[in-house]
């Protein structure tokens, strides 16, 4: 059991110190960054502009608000390979870090395609017409799409992933089942070598088009220059008469078991523990990614010695929080049984004010590889992509968190969850560390019959509910059924 401690517990300074600096640094760093500037081309194009005069560089950021979530059955990785295809020459890349002393690069998500751009301000128009070949003219050759695709397969069948890669993938095909989050963003070797280039032409038709799209322009272009070689450049770029829904079944409970998959060599065995998480639009969204953080540091007090961590990965549609370790084969049940304390202290006892602050700390100290101007760029994006509210609303909210609302997300998200549970390590010695457990072994027959984790909701027989994403908007997507409409609040 996790002890008490008196919630009126002074804050270690330390921590009340990095609170101040990043609610400064952040005032700061607003009150510095203009107000976003928004267009829109007559193809549905929607611009979001940070104009800063006198700026040398210039960051262009475009998203496709459509990812891997919409691979074709049994083609995963269509859309991934659809971004490589953008730019399939890489003289273009060369252009970039070269000559303009830039970047490019595209990200392939569940959610979208990121295409990212950025050089000397100077080289705006030739910024601009190098994504005008991109989108307009889409390289789809035969022979462009058979050597990328050749390339691809051939990368992913030399890839050997370690132990925990196969947790990961495990744990996502565990929790989400047929559901599109469980198929890996890039494919695989078999999946993307039965593509063709007709699916990535219909998949370019559909997905590929200004009213699905967004682009966000930070740097030294003012207004007029930037829409002048926009509405030149792009203003061609033929728009799509209907965007297409799709339409994904909900994944049906986890199973109860711990399914426990052989790595031959690991001396090591890797523990992931996942359930259902938010969207990313959801309005708790900030809520349960200080949830996460809390229960990682209760975790870590019942494990004092093992690597740990607590993740929450949202997307369009609900997502998962993780919990993940690496521990001696001998503490796997222990760690497994920690884990599910861990989380079900959340559900009795409220965070502490300690807990709150530490949480805070660590989410706000998040780091990544990106520049100042694309992390703004990526911010503006999400705003869009997922209807937030402004960004003083948002940090409003989030200087208010409370110990409550952290501990009505862990109701949403643990009360009558389904709790997939992966191990993965040297199966033998597996089996006599977890034969006090209910457990399934990768590769043995499963019994005709499973039944549902106790507590999980009953498959109903008589409809499914399904995500919906909804026709001609970027807004997140909505949980509709397929009959009846919700019952209100």
């Amino acid at each position: 059991m996790l002890a008490t401690t008196n919630r009126t517990k002074r804050l270690p300074l330390a921590i009340i110190i990095l609170s101040l600096a990043l609610t400064v640094f952040t005032k700061s760093s607003q009150s510095q960054t203009p107000e976003p500037q928004r267009d829109q081309l007559l193809n549905g194009l929607k611009i979001v502009l940070i104009s800063r005069p006198g700026d040398p560089n210039v960051l262009l950021k475009l998203r496709i608000h459509s990812g891997a979530a919409f691979d074709i059955a049994g083609k995963n990785g269509l859309m991934s390979l659809l971004g490589e295809m953008l730019f399939p020459d890489p003289v273009t890349f060369e252009y970039f870090t070269n000559e303009i002393n830039g970047r490019l690069a595209v990200e392939t998500g569940y959610d979208s395609i990121d295409v990212t751009m950025q050089g000397r301000a100077g080289e705006y128009d030739r910024i601009v017409d190098t994504l005008r070949v991109a989108l307009v003219n889409t390289p789809l050759t035969p022979e462009n799409v058979t050597k990328i695709r050749d390339a691809r397969v051939k990368a992913l069948a030399a890839m050997k992933p370690s132990a925990a890669d196969l947790a990961d993938q495990l744990i996502a095909s565990r929790l989400y089942d047929t559901f599109p989050y469980a198929n890996p963003v890039a494919g695989t070797a078999e999946s993307v070598g039965r593509i063709e280039r007709a699916d990535l032409m219909i998949a370019r038709d559909r997905f590929l088009s200004p009213n699905n799209a967004t682009l966000v322009i930070v740097g030294g272009v003012d207004h007029a220059k930037a829409m002048r070689a926009l509405r030149q450049l792009l203003g061609g770029w033929r728009k799509s008469d209907e965007l297409v829904p799709g339409t994904f079944r909900s994944p049906t409970p986890a199973d109860a078991r711990v399914l426990v998959a052989n790595y031959a060599g690991s001396s090591v065995v890797e523990v992931r523990l996942a359930t259902r998480g938010l969207a990313r639009g959801d309005r708790d969204y900030a809520a349960a990614n200080l949830l996460a953080s809390v229960i990682k540091q209760r975790w870590q007090k019942l494990v004092p010695n093992v690597k740990i961590s607590v993740k929450h990965d949202a997307h369009a549609l609900p997502g998962m929080l993780m919990m993940s370790a690496t521990a001696d084969t001998v503490r796997v049940a222990g760690v497994l049984e920690s884990a599910r304390a861990a989380m079900k202290s959340t559900l009795e006892l409220p965070p502490f004010d300690e807990e709150i602050a530490a949480a805070k700390a660590e989410v706000s100290g998040a780091t990544n590889n990106m520049s100042a101007d694309e992390k703004l760029a990526t911010t503006l994006l999400n705003n869009e992509a997922y209807s937030l509210p402004s960004l003083s609303d948002q940090m409003k909210a989030w200087n208010t968190l409370a110990p409550a609302d952290v501990q009505r997300v862990a109701t949403r998200l643990f009360k009558d969850a389904a709790v997939a549970s992966v191990v993965v390590g040297n199966a033998n010695d597996l089996k006599t560390g977890l034969a006090s457990l209910n457990v399934e072994i990768l590769g043995e027959a499963k019994p005709n019959a499973v039944a549902p984790q106790a507590g999980a909701p009953k498959e109903d027989k008589t409809r499914h509910t399904h995500f919906v994403f909804p026709a001609q908007k970027n807004t997140h997507p909505v949980l509709k059924p397929d009959k009846t409409p919700p019952k209100p609040d």
